[in-house]
């Protein structure tokens, strides 16, 4: 792993490749003997073996996460929030090694893996600034502004924080994922227990030992890892979780289904519509469209996953976007190339099913569908109906389907007819059509001239109907990962008030 060694020495396992998990303020192999591999998207071979843990792992660690939650709802505020900081510079300064993680096991291009660990520091840090800010202040409310009463109850109230959070980050973000869920849970005085993605556990092991390398508190933050067949139901419906936050796909939904009286975070899929009206600067729409469809291969849940442009101007649009995939440079992400393999195999079998579906149907192939291994090439599929898979699902991949539209109310029942609702983007140069198209997209976020993007990581992130339930954003997750808690000082009731 190159500069492993030193920093990252004590999260290795015996030979090189093998990582332990993290439980207790400490780095262990598990009792099962067993290990998960984790295959390398691009030579499809196994690149690292993690551990698969025990379910009696998992209850020792919700146990020392419970006990030390106690103390460290205690801790004072700034203090938190100074380990918060600290914990921000150590993954800051270890981008390199944790960069090259992401690179070997998901096949992100290499300055996009830079970038993801930086932007996770930067998110820690806005994260305990912003906590000491809305957990350092509660309201004070007073009876008499309810009818009937009088000024003889003071009510105080302040946020604390749930107890254990379960975080369960996805595959494409599996360093931003973690830190936004870690981050408001532990400013907020949580304990958290992390549960990485086999693909992007390695990454998230050393983010986790970032923190580790802060100085938190023993039980405070665990990592564990392991077959979801084994331990994800077990880890999603142990009594000791008091909130989950899960940013993934169906699973996300089964979990919600299963899951006992707790409160959830969860962020799933995406089918996000791109509207192209006829007055829309369509240079502008084409390097969105690129750049949001076709950007890490497409394995974004906020990536265009939908065209959908006026008749008048769908020839215009669809060549401008032509020329700038045909400049897009395909292969291995160690060379930063735009499109690299997809993670799986599995999910490079799903997305060429959603392309023979739409040939077979007769959709208009921009390109000539190639794929060698995990690496598809990027795919602009023109003329797309209604009755094609393409159409409503999501490939997860460089695919992208235009869909030719008569007018925006076209466009908008499109985009509200899909079981998604996470983002959407409108193209136009008319600001009250594009409020007015807006208003009606049912979408947790709409986008003005701009592809769908989760980012600044302060905004609110979130989505309608099965693309989850709750907010996501700094702010939204600090005050989801804690409650109201009133304290009631009953006054006598004044003399002057006794008539």
């Amino acid at each position: 792993m190159g500069e492993n060694g030193g920093v990252f020495a004590a999260i290795i396992a015996g030979e090189r490749d093998t990582f332990k998990y993290y439980s207790e303020g400490e780095w262990k192999v598990s009792t099962s003997g067993k290990t998960v591999p984790i295959v390398n998207p691009t030579t499809r071979k196994t690149q690292f073996k993690v551990q698969a843990c025990t379910q009696e792992e998992v209850n020792k660690v919700m146990e020392s996460a419970k006990i030390a939650q106690k103390s460290w709802a205690k801790t004072p505020l700034w203090k938190r929030a100074e380990l918060l900081h600290k914990a921000a510079a150590i993954l800051k300064d270890h981008k390199k090694p944790i960069a090259e993680c992401l690179v070997k096991e998901i096949a992100k291009p290499a300055k996009d893996a830079a970038t993801e660990v930086v932007r996770s520091g930067d998110l820690v840090s806005y994260c305990a600034e912003e906590g000491v800010r809305i957990l350092g202040e509660g309201k004070f409310l007073v009876s008499d502004s309810f009818p009937g009463n009088e000024r003889t109850k003071y009510c105080l109230t302040s946020k604390i924080p749930l107890g254990v959070v379960l975080a369960i980050p996805p595959f494409n973000y599996p360093v931003n994922l973690s830190v936004s869920k870690i981050a408001p849970a532990l400013i907020a005085g949580n304990a958290i227990v992390l549960k990485p993605p086999t693909q992007g556990a390695v990454a998230a092991l050393h983010t986790v030992h970032c923190f580790h390398l802060a100085g938190f508190p023993k039980g405070v933050i665990s990592c564990v890892t392991g077959k979801g067949s084994e331990i994800g139901d077990f880890l999603t419906m142990h009594p000791g979780v008091n909130c989950i936050s899960f940013t993934g796909g169906d699973t996300g939904i089964a979990i919600s289904k299963k899951v006992g009286m707790i409160p959830l975070q969860m962020e799933l899929g995406g089918k996000d519509a791109c509207i192209i009206l006829e007055d829309a600067d369509l240079d502008l729409a084409a390097a969105n469209i690129v750049k949001g469809g076709f950007s890490y291969s497409g394995q974004r849940c906020t990536a265009v996953k939908v065209v959908l442009v006026m008749e008048s101007v769908a020839d215009t649009l669809v060549k401008k976007v032509n020329e700038k995939v045909g400049k897009l440079s395909v292969g291995p992400p160690e060379n930063d190339c735009d499109i690299t393999p997809v993670v799986t195999e599995s999910s490079a079998n799903y997305i060429e099913s959603l392309v023979m579906d739409a040939k077979k149907k007769g959709a208009t192939f921009c390109q000539e569908y190639k794929r060698e291994g995990n690496l598809i090439w990027p795919l602009l599929l023109d003329k797309v109906k209604p009755d094609m898979r393409i159409a409503w699902e999501e490939p997860f991949g460089p695919v992208l389907p235009v869909i030719r539209i008569g007018n925006a109310e076209e466009g908008i029942h499109h985009c509200n007819a899909s079981n998604f609702g996470l983002q959407g983007c409108i193209f136009t140069r008319d600001i009250n059509k594009a409020m007015l198209i807006s208003d009606a997209m049912e979408t947790g976020t709409v986008q003005i001239n701009s592809a769908p993007a989760r980012g600044p990581d302060h905004f609110p992130f979130q989505g309608l109907k099965d693309s989850g339930i709750g907010s996501q954003g700094v702010t939204s997750s600090i005050n989801m990962m804690t409650k109201i808690k009133s304290t009631v000082i009953n006054l006598p009731v004044p003399s002057y008030a006794m008539g």
